[in-house]
């Protein structure tokens, strides 16, 4: 049997748009998604082209097999699926949705990755390369599918990417001209099974790197640190808790640049609209690859200050009856969570729990640090973090048996000079459809009151 077709797997925005990537190149494609309660026509009808495109829903027939040259993941499929590894049997490469761009990518390429401030980070550079260059395309995790945009790249245009450990899970030939890992702390181990694994796979973003190209890494993370004695890459460091002799380093509330331990002051932090000091990493992660991209650094500076927070990561909301409100949605891990609950600057009740994703709770409970007046929990989780609270002796917490039930909780109990936080320190699945879905509902909660 003739082997022309490639197989996509994965009917969401990244495999609608991988598809038409690939009919717009002249491919055929099988599209296949295991979810049988589709409705076909719908699926079709997202397609910019159905020429060339055969679905299937549910199941893949067999004899499919034997016409593959290639197959196409989107990031939800996880690798050692019963599927995957089938194809694989077969001789089949199989490859991710960002591979498959990065193959038709003609300009030049930045990627973002980090258990926590991918997105932020991503945004930030997206807005300063914007801001400077003409072409800029700003893709992967963040919502807009790489394959989507890198039709209209060219030799001078720059893709800005933010990469999840899913997505580097099937990189083959992927190789940014400027990488950067932000930190890296147990996250979706239910997918990776182990911590090595996970390390192993964010340290990927930069496999093919060379010392002619640049990898960004956070000097306050150990594992990073390591592993930049071990690659080739050209490491720049930022540290927000020491000086450092080269590199980026955030202190007295200020960001430095040093260079042979001469050192340059770039900004305040009050000349910033985003908080916490995660965000100051953030910040020093993107000035370090415009930089090292090229871009003059007055103009570097001039795009952070204009640069707004990102929805959903501890983003103000609004003050209603002296009460300030924060949506931190995409703090879906622990991490991520503790860096929303250490930006309050108020007596907190917090909304916590969700989906669970093999976590541990104990780094979350201990950062609250007095500030936490009460922990209203939610989810499946909402059990485990109970316990996990005793057990540091917190017990000013609270079941919700809704979301809604949640919010009224907090509203009831807070006063003026409170604040009320959505970081749930897990994923929205089960209760929503995703953690956008999950902020904008109690945004729209807070809008009402």
């Amino acid at each position: 049997m003739d082997r022309n077709k490639i197989l996509v797997v994965g009917t969401g925005l990244s495999g609608v748009s991988a598809c038409d990537l690939l009919t717009g190149n002249g491919e055929s494609c099988i599209l296949f998604d295991s979810n049988d309660k589709l409705d076909e026509q719908a699926v079709l009808g997202r397609l910019a082209r159905t020429e060339g495109v055969s679905l299937y829903l549910g199941k893949l027939p067999e004899d499919t097999l034997g016409e593959l040259k290639l197959a196409v993941l989107s990031p939800g499929v996880p690798v050692d699926s019963a599927m995957v590894v089938e194809l694989k049997k077969a001789g089949i490469p199989v490859i991710g949705e960002v591979e498959l761009a990065y193959r038709y990518d003609k300009g030049n390429l930045i990627a973002i990755t980090g258990t926590n401030g991918k997105t932020t980070t991503t945004a930030l550079v997206g807005k300063i390369m914007s801001d400077f260059y003409d072409k800029v395309f700003v893709v992967g995790n963040i919502g807009n599918p790489y394959t989507k945009e890198v039709s209209g790249t060219g030799a001078s245009s720059v893709s800005v990417a933010e990469i999840s450990s899913f997505q580097l899970e099937t990189i083959v030939d992927f190789k940014p001209c400027i990488s950067a890992i932000l930190n890296i702390t147990p996250d979706h181990l239910n997918r990776h099974h182990t911590l090595d694994k996970y390390i192993e796979v964010k340290e990927a973003i930069c496999v093919n790197q060379t010392s002619s190209d640049h990898v960004i890494l956070n000097y306050e993370d150990p594992v990073l640190r390591e592993f930049a004695s071990a690659t080739p890459v050209s490491v720049v460091f930022f540290s927000s808790a020491r000086e450092l002799k080269d590199g980026y380093y955030y202190k007295d509330d200020a960001i430095f640049k040093a260079v042979g331990g001469v050192s340059e002051h770039l900004i305040n932090a009050d000349e910033m609209s985003i908080i916490g000091l995660h965000n100051m990493e953030n910040a020093m992660a993107a000035i370090a690859m415009a930089d090292v991209y090229g871009v003059p650094m007055e103009r570097i500076l001039a795009s952070v200050r204009e640069f707004k927070a990102v929805e959903h990561r501890i983003e103000f909301v609004a003050e209603k009856n002296g009460v300030r409100y924060y949506n931190d949605s995409k703090g879906t891990n622990v991490d991520a969570a503790i860096k929303g609950i250490k930006a309050m600057k108020r007596p907190t009740f917090l909304i916590g729990g969700g989906y669970d994703k093999g976590s541990s709770y104990d780094e979350w409970i201990e950062a609250f640090d007095g500030k936490v007046k009460k922990l209203v929990l939610i989810g499946a989780t909402r059990n485990a973090i109970a316990e996990c609270a005793k057990k540091h002796g917190f017990n000013d917490y609270v079941f919700a048996d809704s979301f809604r039930d949640a919010f009224d909780i907090c509203v009831k109990g807070a006063g003026d000079g409170d604040c009320v936080l959505l970081s749930p320190a897990c994923a929205s699945w089960g209760m929503f459809e995703n953690y956008e879905q999950r902020g904008n509902i109690f945004k729209e909660y807070v809008n009402s009151l």
